[in-house]
């Protein structure tokens, strides 16, 4: 049984927002730093392909972007929604 993009994507929302739940500063961090460290292997990959072609599957980069993406949106929804979420600022 293989994955798509949506499930992986789902399961990196629950990991992500558990993870924020437990423990709001901690999962900013994670959240942010699976993003850039993301980033960077997307956008590295991308110019590596562009100088020398190579047979990776367009699903790779689509699965890469979600890993961008999806913490990001973590971020975005748990500062939204969550009043307290960055309380940590202040102290």
């Amino acid at each position: 049984m293989r994955l798509g993009l949506i499930e992986y994507s789902l399961i990196q929302v629950i990991i992500y927002a558990l993870v924020y739940l437990l423990d709001s500063y901690i999962g900013f961090l994670l959240c942010l730093i699976c993003a850039s460290i993301g980033a960077a292997i997307l956008v590295l990959s991308l110019v590596f392909e562009l100088i020398d072609r190579s047979k990776v599957p367009r699903s790779y980069y689509l699965f890469m972007l979600s890993t961008v993406v999806v913490p990001i949106l973590v971020i975005g929804g748990f500062s939204m929604f969550m009043v307290d979420s960055f309380s940590w600022m202040e102290e």
